[in-house]
Protein backbone atom coordinates (compact mmCIF):
# COMPACT_ATOMS: atom_id res chain seq x y z
CA UNK A 1 0.00 0.00 0.00
CA UNK A 2 1.31 3.65 -0.75
CA UNK A 3 0.30 4.73 2.60
CA UNK A 4 2.47 2.67 4.23
CA UNK A 5 5.58 3.32 2.23
CA UNK A 6 4.49 6.96 2.43
CA UNK A 7 4.66 6.60 6.38
CA UNK A 8 7.83 4.68 6.49
CA UNK A 9 9.89 7.18 4.95
CA UNK A 10 8.57 9.94 7.09
CA UNK A 11 9.07 8.18 10.27
CA UNK A 12 12.77 7.58 9.29
CA UNK A 13 13.52 11.21 7.76
CA UNK A 14 10.41 13.24 9.46
CA UNK A 15 9.16 14.39 5.89
CA UNK A 16 9.06 12.62 2.60
CA UNK A 17 12.30 13.91 0.80
CA UNK A 18 12.06 13.97 -3.58
CA UNK A 19 15.24 11.42 -3.30
CA UNK A 20 13.30 8.86 -1.63
CA UNK A 21 9.83 9.55 -3.49
CA UNK A 22 11.59 9.37 -6.84
CA UNK A 23 13.21 6.17 -5.04
CA UNK A 24 9.68 4.37 -3.99
CA UNK A 25 8.57 5.32 -7.65
CA UNK A 26 10.72 3.65 -9.28
CA UNK A 27 10.51 0.17 -6.85
CA UNK A 28 6.79 0.51 -7.05
CA UNK A 29 7.02 1.32 -10.81
CA UNK A 30 4.19 3.95 -9.74
CA UNK A 31 4.26 6.92 -12.06
CA UNK A 32 6.20 10.06 -9.42
CA UNK A 33 3.46 12.29 -10.47
CA UNK A 34 0.47 10.30 -8.90
CA UNK A 35 3.01 9.52 -5.99
CA UNK A 36 3.27 13.12 -5.31
CA UNK A 37 -0.02 13.37 -5.90
CA UNK A 38 -1.23 11.53 -2.88
CA UNK A 39 1.48 13.08 -0.39
CA UNK A 40 0.44 16.32 -1.55
CA UNK A 41 -3.49 15.83 -0.42
CA UNK A 42 -3.69 14.41 2.72
CA UNK A 43 -2.30 17.00 5.41
CA UNK A 44 -0.53 14.06 7.40
CA UNK A 45 2.58 14.14 4.84
CA UNK A 46 5.75 16.41 4.98
CA UNK A 47 6.98 17.44 1.39
CA UNK A 48 9.29 19.73 3.65
CA UNK A 49 11.05 19.44 6.68
CA UNK A 50 8.84 20.12 9.59
CA UNK A 51 9.46 23.08 12.09
CA UNK A 52 11.12 20.86 15.71
CA UNK A 53 7.63 21.62 17.06
CA UNK A 54 4.78 21.39 15.07
CA UNK A 55 2.02 22.96 17.02
CA UNK A 56 -1.65 23.34 15.70
CA UNK A 57 -4.31 24.10 17.47
CA UNK A 58 -7.77 23.42 16.89
CA UNK A 59 -9.75 25.98 15.81
CA UNK A 60 -13.03 24.67 15.67
CA UNK A 61 -16.81 25.19 16.79
CA UNK A 62 -15.87 23.25 20.53
CA UNK A 63 -12.83 24.27 21.01
CA UNK A 64 -13.64 27.80 19.47
CA UNK A 65 -16.45 28.37 22.25
CA UNK A 66 -13.84 27.40 24.74
CA UNK A 67 -10.83 30.03 23.95
CA UNK A 68 -9.01 28.71 21.01
CA UNK A 69 -8.16 31.79 19.53
CA UNK A 70 -7.13 33.24 23.28
CA UNK A 71 -4.97 29.90 23.69
CA UNK A 72 -3.30 30.28 20.54
CA UNK A 73 -2.45 34.22 20.45
CA UNK A 74 -1.16 33.05 24.05
CA UNK A 75 0.99 30.65 22.45
CA UNK A 76 2.63 32.67 19.95
CA UNK A 77 3.25 35.34 22.46
CA UNK A 78 5.30 33.05 24.21
CA UNK A 79 7.35 32.00 21.30
CA UNK A 80 7.34 35.24 19.63
CA UNK A 81 11.35 35.41 19.13
CA UNK A 82 11.63 31.89 18.53
CA UNK A 83 12.74 30.77 15.30
CA UNK A 84 10.75 29.82 12.33
CA UNK A 85 12.71 26.64 11.87
CA UNK A 86 11.96 25.86 16.08
CA UNK A 87 8.19 26.40 16.06
CA UNK A 88 5.47 26.72 13.77
CA UNK A 89 1.82 27.36 15.61
CA UNK A 90 -0.83 26.97 13.39
CA UNK A 91 -4.52 26.17 13.23
CA UNK A 92 -5.88 22.88 12.46
CA UNK A 93 -9.31 21.43 12.11
CA UNK A 94 -10.95 19.44 14.40
CA UNK A 95 -8.99 16.67 16.72
CA UNK A 96 -11.78 14.60 18.04
CA UNK A 97 -11.46 15.89 21.39
CA UNK A 98 -14.53 18.31 21.60
CA UNK A 99 -15.03 17.19 25.52
CA UNK A 100 -12.17 18.44 26.38
CA UNK A 101 -10.90 21.08 24.87
CA UNK A 102 -8.74 23.25 23.92
CA UNK A 103 -6.98 20.88 21.83
CA UNK A 104 -3.82 20.76 20.59
CA UNK A 105 -1.26 18.77 18.43
CA UNK A 106 2.46 18.62 18.71
CA UNK A 107 4.55 16.67 16.45
CA UNK A 108 0.99 14.63 15.72
CA UNK A 109 0.37 13.83 19.23
CA UNK A 110 -2.66 15.17 20.62
CA UNK A 111 -3.00 16.80 23.55
CA UNK A 112 -6.47 17.85 25.18
CA UNK A 113 -7.28 20.30 28.15
CA UNK A 114 -4.25 21.79 27.99
CA UNK A 115 -3.14 25.17 29.17
CA UNK A 116 -1.10 27.68 27.56
CA UNK A 117 2.22 26.92 29.37
CA UNK A 118 1.85 23.17 29.48
CA UNK A 119 1.19 23.49 25.60
CA UNK A 120 4.86 25.75 25.57
CA UNK A 121 6.70 22.83 28.51
CA UNK A 122 6.10 20.26 25.74
CA UNK A 123 6.75 22.29 22.29
CA UNK A 124 9.94 23.79 24.28
CA UNK A 125 10.69 19.82 24.52
CA UNK A 126 10.16 19.37 21.05
CA UNK A 127 12.46 22.18 20.30
CA UNK A 128 15.20 20.52 22.35
CA UNK A 129 14.90 17.16 20.96
CA UNK A 130 13.43 15.66 23.74
CA UNK A 131 10.96 13.08 23.54
CA UNK A 132 7.09 14.97 23.99
CA UNK A 133 5.37 12.18 26.30
CA UNK A 134 2.34 10.59 24.21
CA UNK A 135 -0.79 10.95 26.44
CA UNK A 136 -2.45 7.70 27.66
CA UNK A 137 -5.41 8.72 29.14
CA UNK A 138 -7.58 6.39 31.15
CA UNK A 139 -9.62 4.00 29.00
CA UNK A 140 -11.38 1.54 31.90
CA UNK A 141 -14.72 0.38 30.13
CA UNK A 142 -17.92 1.65 30.84
CA UNK A 143 -21.24 -0.45 30.62
CA UNK A 144 -23.18 1.03 28.49
CA UNK A 145 -27.46 -0.50 28.04
CA UNK A 146 -26.64 -0.87 24.45
CA UNK A 147 -24.07 -3.74 25.34
CA UNK A 148 -26.26 -7.17 24.99
CA UNK A 149 -23.67 -9.52 26.72
CA UNK A 150 -22.35 -7.48 29.98
CA UNK A 151 -20.23 -9.95 31.35
CA UNK A 152 -21.42 -13.14 29.85
CA UNK A 153 -19.60 -14.54 26.48
CA UNK A 154 -19.46 -12.35 23.59
CA UNK A 155 -20.25 -12.41 20.15
CA UNK A 156 -22.74 -14.58 21.01
CA UNK A 157 -24.46 -13.44 17.45
CA UNK A 158 -21.88 -14.84 15.01
CA UNK A 159 -21.48 -17.93 17.61
CA UNK A 160 -25.25 -18.71 16.59
CA UNK A 161 -25.08 -17.51 13.03
CA UNK A 162 -22.08 -19.87 12.18
CA UNK A 163 -24.80 -22.32 13.02
CA UNK A 164 -27.82 -21.48 11.45
CA UNK A 165 -26.86 -19.93 8.78
CA UNK A 166 -30.56 -17.46 8.79
CA UNK A 167 -29.43 -14.71 6.29
CA UNK A 168 -33.28 -14.15 5.92
CA UNK A 169 -33.57 -13.87 9.17
CA UNK A 170 -31.06 -11.13 9.53
CA UNK A 171 -32.40 -9.01 7.62
CA UNK A 172 -36.21 -9.63 8.86
CA UNK A 173 -34.79 -8.59 12.02
CA UNK A 174 -33.17 -5.01 10.76
CA UNK A 175 -35.99 -4.30 8.48
CA UNK A 176 -39.02 -5.18 12.08
CA UNK A 177 -36.07 -3.00 13.61
CA UNK A 178 -36.36 0.48 11.36
CA UNK A 179 -32.60 0.42 11.79
CA UNK A 180 -31.04 3.34 9.71
CA UNK A 181 -27.65 4.63 9.40
CA UNK A 182 -26.02 6.79 12.25
CA UNK A 183 -23.63 8.39 10.44
CA UNK A 184 -25.78 10.89 9.30
CA UNK A 185 -27.48 9.67 5.97
CA UNK A 186 -30.49 8.12 7.73
CA UNK A 187 -30.65 5.14 5.04
CA UNK A 188 -32.22 1.72 5.82
CA UNK A 189 -29.70 -0.38 7.04
CA UNK A 190 -31.40 -3.73 5.85
CA UNK A 191 -32.36 -2.33 2.36
CA UNK A 192 -28.41 -1.69 2.22
CA UNK A 193 -27.52 -5.07 2.71
CA UNK A 194 -29.84 -6.77 1.12
CA UNK A 195 -28.96 -5.01 -1.90
CA UNK A 196 -25.19 -5.92 -1.65
CA UNK A 197 -26.14 -9.50 -0.96
CA UNK A 198 -28.20 -9.85 -4.33
CA UNK A 199 -25.43 -7.99 -7.08
CA UNK A 200 -23.54 -10.88 -8.99
CA UNK A 201 -20.30 -11.86 -8.58
CA UNK A 202 -18.64 -13.92 -5.73
CA UNK A 203 -16.30 -10.06 -4.14
CA UNK A 204 -18.13 -7.77 -2.09
CA UNK A 205 -16.54 -5.90 0.84
CA UNK A 206 -17.39 -4.28 4.46
CA UNK A 207 -16.11 -1.02 5.12
CA UNK A 208 -16.74 0.44 8.76
CA UNK A 209 -16.46 4.33 8.55
CA UNK A 210 -15.01 5.53 11.43
CA UNK A 211 -13.50 9.17 10.06
CA UNK A 212 -15.63 10.79 12.59
CA UNK A 213 -14.04 14.41 11.51
CA UNK A 214 -17.07 16.35 11.79
CA UNK A 215 -16.65 19.16 14.61
CA UNK A 216 -18.39 18.55 17.70
CA UNK A 217 -18.73 14.16 16.78
CA UNK A 218 -16.78 12.07 19.20
CA UNK A 219 -19.54 9.44 19.26
CA UNK A 220 -18.17 6.42 17.53
CA UNK A 221 -14.49 7.11 19.03
CA UNK A 222 -16.56 6.45 22.34
CA UNK A 223 -17.50 3.11 21.21
CA UNK A 224 -14.32 2.37 20.21
CA UNK A 225 -12.75 2.81 23.43
CA UNK A 226 -16.07 1.11 25.23
CA UNK A 227 -17.63 -1.38 22.53
CA UNK A 228 -14.63 -2.23 20.49
CA UNK A 229 -16.56 -5.97 20.58
CA UNK A 230 -20.10 -5.02 19.39
CA UNK A 231 -18.54 -2.93 16.29
CA UNK A 232 -16.24 -5.87 14.98
CA UNK A 233 -19.60 -8.07 15.56
CA UNK A 234 -21.85 -5.92 13.39
CA UNK A 235 -19.13 -6.11 10.74
CA UNK A 236 -18.88 -9.95 10.79
CA UNK A 237 -22.91 -10.42 10.41
CA UNK A 238 -22.59 -8.06 7.24
CA UNK A 239 -20.31 -9.96 5.88
CA UNK A 240 -21.69 -13.23 6.40
CA UNK A 241 -24.98 -12.29 5.52
CA UNK A 242 -24.02 -10.35 2.48
CA UNK A 243 -21.47 -13.36 1.02
CA UNK A 244 -18.61 -10.87 1.21
CA UNK A 245 -15.16 -12.14 2.47
CA UNK A 246 -12.98 -8.66 3.31
CA UNK A 247 -13.98 -6.39 5.85
CA UNK A 248 -11.92 -2.82 6.38
CA UNK A 249 -12.23 -0.94 9.54
CA UNK A 250 -11.59 2.62 7.92
CA UNK A 251 -10.66 4.68 11.09
CA UNK A 252 -9.40 8.66 11.63
CA UNK A 253 -5.20 8.70 12.23
CA UNK A 254 -5.81 10.87 15.34
CA UNK A 255 -7.52 7.99 17.29
CA UNK A 256 -4.43 6.25 18.07
CA UNK A 257 -5.49 4.54 21.51
CA UNK A 258 -8.94 3.40 19.86
CA UNK A 259 -6.55 1.70 16.72
CA UNK A 260 -5.08 -0.35 19.10
CA UNK A 261 -8.04 -1.13 21.42
CA UNK A 262 -9.56 -2.53 17.97
CA UNK A 263 -6.53 -4.11 17.20
CA UNK A 264 -6.24 -6.08 20.10
CA UNK A 265 -9.66 -7.49 19.64
CA UNK A 266 -9.05 -8.17 16.49
CA UNK A 267 -6.27 -10.45 17.84
CA UNK A 268 -8.58 -11.55 19.94
CA UNK A 269 -11.31 -12.89 17.48
CA UNK A 270 -8.62 -14.18 15.45
CA UNK A 271 -7.54 -16.35 18.14
CA UNK A 272 -10.92 -17.57 18.63
CA UNK A 273 -12.07 -18.70 15.63
CA UNK A 274 -14.26 -15.92 15.14
CA UNK A 275 -13.01 -14.48 11.93
CA UNK A 276 -10.45 -16.03 9.08
CA UNK A 277 -10.90 -18.99 6.51
CA UNK A 278 -12.90 -21.08 8.77
CA UNK A 279 -15.26 -19.35 11.35
CA UNK A 280 -16.02 -21.44 14.48
CA UNK A 281 -15.36 -24.58 12.33
CA UNK A 282 -18.85 -23.53 10.22
CA UNK A 283 -16.50 -23.05 6.20
CA UNK A 284 -17.31 -19.79 6.41
CA UNK A 285 -14.92 -17.22 5.89
CA UNK A 286 -14.54 -13.24 6.74
CA UNK A 287 -11.39 -10.97 7.51
CA UNK A 288 -11.05 -8.17 9.02
CA UNK A 289 -8.65 -5.41 8.73
CA UNK A 290 -7.90 -1.70 10.33
CA UNK A 291 -6.93 0.86 8.11
CA UNK A 292 -5.84 4.22 9.35
CA UNK A 293 -6.66 7.25 7.27
CA UNK A 294 -3.89 9.63 6.09
CA UNK A 295 -5.67 12.76 7.27
CA UNK A 296 -8.77 15.00 6.30
CA UNK A 297 -12.57 15.54 7.04
CA UNK A 298 -13.32 14.98 3.22
CA UNK A 299 -12.61 11.12 4.30
CA UNK A 300 -15.78 10.62 5.57
CA UNK A 301 -17.56 11.28 2.31
CA UNK A 302 -17.99 7.23 1.68
CA UNK A 303 -16.87 7.61 -1.59
CA UNK A 304 -13.80 9.97 -1.07
CA UNK A 305 -13.08 7.07 1.42
CA UNK A 306 -13.32 3.97 -0.75
CA UNK A 307 -10.27 6.13 -2.92
CA UNK A 308 -8.66 6.71 -0.28
CA UNK A 309 -8.46 3.09 0.94
CA UNK A 310 -7.22 2.31 -2.85
CA UNK A 311 -4.37 4.64 -2.61
CA UNK A 312 -5.43 7.17 -4.17
CA UNK A 313 -6.11 11.19 -3.29
CA UNK A 314 -9.45 11.22 -1.47
CA UNK A 315 -11.76 12.66 -4.12
CA UNK A 316 -15.85 11.78 -4.11
CA UNK A 317 -16.74 10.20 -7.03
CA UNK A 318 -19.77 10.91 -8.95
CA UNK A 319 -23.45 8.91 -7.98
CA UNK A 320 -24.69 7.08 -9.60
CA UNK A 321 -23.08 4.44 -9.23
CA UNK A 322 -23.52 4.02 -6.13
CA UNK A 323 -21.03 1.73 -3.78
CA UNK A 324 -23.56 -1.28 -3.24
CA UNK A 325 -22.82 -1.78 -6.75
CA UNK A 326 -19.65 -0.35 -7.56
CA UNK A 327 -17.94 0.75 -4.37
CA UNK A 328 -13.88 -0.44 -3.16
CA UNK A 329 -12.04 -1.69 -6.05
CA UNK A 330 -15.57 -1.30 -8.44
CA UNK A 331 -17.16 -4.40 -5.96
CA UNK A 332 -20.47 -4.29 -4.26
CA UNK A 333 -19.70 -2.99 -0.96
CA UNK A 334 -21.68 -2.23 2.44
CA UNK A 335 -20.90 0.77 3.79
CA UNK A 336 -21.63 1.27 7.55
CA UNK A 337 -21.17 4.16 10.40
CA UNK A 338 -19.32 2.98 13.39
CA UNK A 339 -22.89 3.08 15.34
CA UNK A 340 -24.70 1.27 13.17
CA UNK A 341 -22.43 -1.76 13.10
CA UNK A 342 -22.68 -1.66 17.08
CA UNK A 343 -26.85 -1.61 16.84
CA UNK A 344 -26.99 -5.20 14.96
CA UNK A 345 -25.55 -7.22 17.39
CA UNK A 346 -27.89 -5.82 20.14
CA UNK A 347 -30.81 -6.21 18.10
CA UNK A 348 -30.67 -9.90 16.69
CA UNK A 349 -29.09 -10.64 20.44
CA UNK A 350 -32.29 -8.99 22.13
CA UNK A 351 -34.91 -8.97 19.41
CA UNK A 352 -36.71 -6.31 16.69
CA UNK A 353 -39.10 -5.30 19.36
CA UNK A 354 -36.96 -4.89 22.43
CA UNK A 355 -35.01 -2.19 20.62
CA UNK A 356 -38.48 -0.32 19.14
CA UNK A 357 -39.44 -0.15 23.15
CA UNK A 358 -36.20 1.42 24.26
CA UNK A 359 -37.08 4.79 22.02
CA UNK A 360 -39.35 8.12 23.31
CA UNK A 361 -42.35 9.51 21.88
CA UNK A 362 -42.90 7.07 19.36
CA UNK A 363 -38.74 6.96 18.20
CA UNK A 364 -36.96 3.67 18.37
CA UNK A 365 -33.65 2.53 19.86
CA UNK A 366 -30.85 4.36 21.78
CA UNK A 367 -28.59 6.96 20.49
CA UNK A 368 -25.12 8.03 21.75
CA UNK A 369 -24.65 11.99 21.59
CA UNK A 370 -21.82 14.12 22.06
CA UNK A 371 -22.49 17.10 23.82
CA UNK A 372 -19.89 19.97 23.92
CA UNK A 373 -19.29 23.97 23.96
CA UNK A 374 -21.18 25.67 26.78
CA UNK A 375 -22.07 23.00 29.12
CA UNK A 376 -21.17 21.95 32.95
CA UNK A 377 -20.33 18.38 31.56
CA UNK A 378 -19.40 18.11 27.90
CA UNK A 379 -19.15 14.34 27.09
CA UNK A 380 -20.85 11.41 25.07
CA UNK A 381 -23.80 10.37 26.89
CA UNK A 382 -26.06 7.19 25.55
CA UNK A 383 -30.08 8.46 25.53
CA UNK A 384 -33.44 6.91 24.21
CA UNK A 385 -33.84 8.07 20.98
CA UNK A 386 -37.12 10.81 20.64
CA UNK A 387 -35.94 12.47 24.12
CA UNK A 388 -36.01 16.29 24.00
CA UNK A 389 -33.13 18.23 23.15
CA UNK A 390 -34.20 20.03 26.87
CA UNK A 391 -33.88 16.87 28.41
CA UNK A 392 -30.17 15.49 26.43
CA UNK A 393 -28.50 19.07 27.64
CA UNK A 394 -29.82 19.74 31.87
CA UNK A 395 -30.50 16.34 32.43
CA UNK A 396 -27.46 14.56 31.20
CA UNK A 397 -24.89 17.06 30.21
CA UNK A 398 -25.95 19.77 33.43
CA UNK A 399 -27.07 22.33 31.40
CA UNK A 400 -25.49 25.44 30.24
CA UNK A 401 -21.68 25.96 32.04
CA UNK A 402 -21.72 28.82 35.05
CA UNK A 403 -25.58 28.77 34.84
CA UNK A 404 -26.03 31.18 32.09
CA UNK A 405 -28.96 31.56 29.58
CA UNK A 406 -29.16 29.11 26.38
CA UNK A 407 -28.94 30.73 23.55
CA UNK A 408 -28.61 28.28 20.47
CA UNK A 409 -27.64 25.03 19.59
CA UNK A 410 -26.35 22.37 16.56
CA UNK A 411 -28.42 19.10 16.89
CA UNK A 412 -25.23 17.50 14.85
CA UNK A 413 -22.37 19.89 14.08
CA UNK A 414 -22.19 22.59 11.87
CA UNK A 415 -23.60 20.54 9.13
CA UNK A 416 -26.92 20.67 11.12
CA UNK A 417 -27.04 24.29 11.59
CA UNK A 418 -27.76 26.03 14.87
CA UNK A 419 -31.26 25.89 16.38
CA UNK A 420 -32.53 28.99 18.86
CA UNK A 421 -33.02 27.98 22.41
CA UNK A 422 -36.56 28.52 21.69
CA UNK A 423 -36.23 25.58 20.00
CA UNK A 424 -34.60 23.46 22.59
CA UNK A 425 -37.76 20.95 23.02
CA UNK A 426 -37.17 19.62 19.63
CA UNK A 427 -37.05 15.84 19.97
CA UNK A 428 -33.59 13.58 19.03
CA UNK A 429 -35.36 12.22 15.96
CA UNK A 430 -34.52 11.91 12.50
CA UNK A 431 -38.30 13.39 11.35
CA UNK A 432 -38.68 16.03 14.44
CA UNK A 433 -35.10 17.71 13.26
CA UNK A 434 -35.84 17.81 9.94
CA UNK A 435 -39.15 19.30 10.52
CA UNK A 436 -37.28 21.83 12.78
CA UNK A 437 -35.17 22.59 9.67
CA UNK A 438 -31.94 20.47 11.19
CA UNK A 439 -30.93 17.32 11.13
CA UNK A 440 -30.39 14.32 13.14
CA UNK A 441 -27.25 13.27 11.73
CA UNK A 442 -24.44 11.92 13.57
CA UNK A 443 -25.75 13.41 17.15
CA UNK A 444 -23.09 15.85 17.70
CA UNK A 445 -24.84 18.53 19.85
CA UNK A 446 -22.71 21.48 20.18
CA UNK A 447 -24.56 24.17 22.77
CA UNK A 448 -23.67 28.20 22.79
CA UNK A 449 -24.78 30.63 25.80
CA UNK A 450 -25.87 34.17 25.73
CA UNK A 451 -22.25 35.37 25.01
CA UNK A 452 -21.86 33.52 21.89
CA UNK A 453 -21.66 36.00 18.58
CA UNK A 454 -24.11 34.05 16.23
CA UNK A 455 -22.40 35.29 12.80
CA UNK A 456 -18.65 34.34 14.30
CA UNK A 457 -20.09 30.61 15.01
CA UNK A 458 -21.51 30.89 10.95
CA UNK A 459 -18.02 31.52 9.91
CA UNK A 460 -15.87 29.83 12.11
CA UNK A 461 -18.18 26.60 10.29
CA UNK A 462 -17.83 27.91 6.93
CA UNK A 463 -13.99 28.59 7.42
CA UNK A 464 -14.10 24.79 8.07
CA UNK A 465 -15.49 23.47 5.26
CA UNK A 466 -13.23 25.93 2.99
CA UNK A 467 -10.24 24.36 4.47
CA UNK A 468 -11.21 20.91 4.09
CA UNK A 469 -12.57 21.23 0.74
CA UNK A 470 -10.94 18.98 -1.61
CA UNK A 471 -11.35 21.24 -4.14
CA UNK A 472 -12.61 18.51 -7.08
CA UNK A 473 -15.69 20.45 -8.23
CA UNK A 474 -15.98 24.27 -8.81
CA UNK A 475 -19.35 25.05 -6.75
CA UNK A 476 -17.72 23.83 -3.43
CA UNK A 477 -13.73 24.99 -3.98
CA UNK A 478 -14.74 28.57 -5.13
CA UNK A 479 -18.43 28.93 -3.06
CA UNK A 480 -16.93 27.79 0.12
CA UNK A 481 -14.05 30.53 -0.21
CA UNK A 482 -16.67 32.98 -1.26
CA UNK A 483 -19.18 32.57 1.16
CA UNK A 484 -16.04 32.78 4.27
CA UNK A 485 -14.81 36.08 2.63
CA UNK A 486 -18.53 37.74 2.61
CA UNK A 487 -18.62 36.42 6.35
CA UNK A 488 -15.82 38.05 7.12
CA UNK A 489 -16.66 41.71 5.72
CA UNK A 490 -20.01 41.11 7.80
CA UNK A 491 -17.90 40.53 10.78
CA UNK A 492 -15.89 44.14 9.98
CA UNK A 493 -19.40 46.15 9.66
CA UNK A 494 -19.43 49.16 7.88
CA UNK A 495 -21.67 48.00 5.07
CA UNK A 496 -24.01 50.37 3.20
CA UNK A 497 -27.35 48.71 3.25
CA UNK A 498 -27.04 48.57 -0.86
CA UNK A 499 -24.43 46.54 -0.62
CA UNK A 500 -25.66 44.33 2.08
CA UNK A 501 -28.47 43.97 0.12
CA UNK A 502 -26.36 42.46 -3.15
CA UNK A 503 -24.37 40.48 -0.51
CA UNK A 504 -27.47 38.89 0.80
CA UNK A 505 -28.51 38.24 -2.64
CA UNK A 506 -25.26 36.70 -3.51
CA UNK A 507 -25.35 34.35 -0.28
CA UNK A 508 -28.92 33.14 -1.57
CA UNK A 509 -27.38 32.30 -5.03
CA UNK A 510 -24.67 30.55 -3.40
CA UNK A 511 -26.58 28.53 -0.97
CA UNK A 512 -28.74 27.21 -3.99
CA UNK A 513 -25.63 26.50 -6.47
CA UNK A 514 -23.67 24.94 -3.86
CA UNK A 515 -27.00 22.81 -3.06
CA UNK A 516 -27.89 22.15 -6.78
CA UNK A 517 -24.43 21.30 -8.08
CA UNK A 518 -21.47 20.20 -5.63
CA UNK A 519 -20.65 16.42 -6.20
CA UNK A 520 -20.57 15.62 -2.54
CA UNK A 521 -22.01 16.42 0.70
CA UNK A 522 -19.64 18.76 1.87
CA UNK A 523 -20.40 21.28 -0.54
CA UNK A 524 -23.79 20.91 -0.67
CA UNK A 525 -24.27 21.54 3.51
CA UNK A 526 -21.61 24.68 3.56
CA UNK A 527 -24.51 26.44 3.35
CA UNK A 528 -26.53 25.49 6.67
CA UNK A 529 -25.02 27.48 9.29
CA UNK A 530 -25.20 30.61 6.94
CA UNK A 531 -28.51 29.73 6.13
CA UNK A 532 -29.93 28.61 9.98
CA UNK A 533 -27.98 32.25 11.26
CA UNK A 534 -29.57 34.43 8.80
CA UNK A 535 -33.28 32.83 10.09
CA UNK A 536 -32.82 32.68 13.49
CA UNK A 537 -30.27 35.57 14.23
CA UNK A 538 -31.00 38.15 11.63
CA UNK A 539 -31.34 41.01 13.99
CA UNK A 540 -27.41 39.75 15.17
CA UNK A 541 -26.48 39.97 11.69
CA UNK A 542 -28.24 43.41 10.78
CA UNK A 543 -26.32 45.07 14.06
CA UNK A 544 -22.94 43.59 12.58
CA UNK A 545 -23.06 44.95 9.28
CA UNK A 546 -25.27 48.07 9.50
CA UNK A 547 -24.49 49.49 13.00
CA UNK A 548 -20.88 48.18 13.06
CA UNK A 549 -21.60 46.55 16.72
CA UNK A 550 -21.24 42.97 17.65
CA UNK A 551 -24.05 42.45 20.05
CA UNK A 552 -21.51 39.90 21.89
CA UNK A 553 -18.48 42.19 21.92
CA UNK A 554 -16.49 39.57 20.17
CA UNK A 555 -16.48 41.17 16.77
CA UNK A 556 -14.61 44.56 15.97
CA UNK A 557 -11.92 44.10 18.52
CA UNK A 558 -8.07 44.02 17.63
CA UNK A 559 -7.66 40.63 18.71
CA UNK A 560 -9.85 39.52 15.93
CA UNK A 561 -8.57 41.56 13.01
CA UNK A 562 -5.54 39.96 14.48
CA UNK A 563 -6.80 36.48 14.04
CA UNK A 564 -8.49 37.43 10.83
CA UNK A 565 -5.20 38.61 9.67
CA UNK A 566 -3.40 35.48 10.26
CA UNK A 567 -6.04 33.27 9.03
CA UNK A 568 -5.71 34.61 5.28
CA UNK A 569 -1.93 34.71 5.59
CA UNK A 570 -1.23 38.51 5.99
CA UNK A 571 0.28 40.67 8.69
CA UNK A 572 -2.28 42.13 11.01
Amino acid sequence: MIFDDLRAIQLRYGFLPKAELEALSERSETPLYQIHSVASFYPHFHLAPPPKADVRVCADMSCHLNGASEFRADLEQRFLKSAAADVLIRDVSCLGRCDQPPAVSINDDIFAGVTAASAEAMARSAIRGEAVPEPHPEHARVPCASDPYGDDEKYGVVRKLARTKDWDGVLAELQASELRGLGGAGFPTSMKWDLVRKQPGAEKYIVCNADESEPGTIKDRFIMTHLPHLVIEGMIVAGLVTGSKRGILYIRHEYHLQEEILGEELRRCYHEGLLGKDILKSELAFDLEIFVSPGGYICGEETALLEAIEGKRAEPRNKPPFPVQAGLWQKPTVINNVETFLNVPQILARGAEWYKTQGKNGSRGLKFVAVSGHVAKPGVYEVPMGTPMREVLFDYAGGIRGGRPLKAFAPSGPSSGYLPASMVDVRLDFKALADAGSMLGSGAIVVCDDTTCMLDMALNAVRFYRNESCGKCVPCRVGSQKMTDLLVRWTQGGLAEKQYLADLALIDELCQAMSLTSICGLGQIVPAPVQSVLKHFREEIDAHVLKGKCPSEICFTAAARAGEAQRVGIRP
